[in-house]
């Protein structure tokens, strides 16, 4: 029987070091991807006042929108598929709408930072939702929730792989 106890634990603990290893991946891979911005170096103090999300600055001119629109798009990251043709975020097809959305994808990604919504001075933080209909902005909130639901589940995942190393400790003494 303390054979099988202590196989058991030793598959206990080889799946849970897995499942820690492989989210520390994912955050080291994240955090070291540098992704450069268009903005000066400021301290984030966006999220302090609550949820926020970043926003194309109406009066801007057509071509910095566009050039930051690009920018985002492309060297940025953001995932803009949903500004194509036939996607959720495409009408009405203007360019403030679409720079809006692929900005907020931006600022997101990249901790919700006031230099993260500069753009060259194109992009402004607003405290207001822009969603409509079926295209629905991700909000600063939602990503610190995921960011902290993600430390949690390490905190307890190492807890538990303590706990199973000492059982198998004592199975073996």
């Amino acid at each position: 029987m303390k054979r099988k106890e202590l196989i058991m634990n030793v598959i206990l603990i080889l799946a849970c070091f897995i499942v820690c290893a492989a989210g520390a991946l994912q955050e080291k891979a994240e955090s070291t991807t540098p992704i450069p911005t268009l903005s000066p170096p400021e301290g984030n103090t966006s999220f302090i006042d609550g949820v926020t999300w970043c926003v194309a600055r109406p009066g801007v001119p057509q071509e910095d929108l566009q050039n930051a629109l690009d920018w985002a798009c492309g060297q940025g990251a953001a995932d803009c598929s949903p500004l194509q043709p036939g996607g959720h975020c495409y009408q009405p097809n203007t360019l403030l709408l679409h720079a809006s959305y692929a900005f907020n994808i931006f600022y997101q990604q990249n901790g919700n930072s006031d230099i993260a919504c500069n753009f060259g001075g194109a992009g402004t933080i607003t405290k207001r939702d822009p969603s409509f209909g079926p295209c629905k902005f991700l909000a600063s909130e939602t990503s610190a929730a995921s960011a902290l639901v993600l430390r949690s589940m390490r905190m307890i995942c190492a807890a538990f792989l303590t706990m199973l190393q000492l059982r198998v400790f004592k199975a073996v003494h």
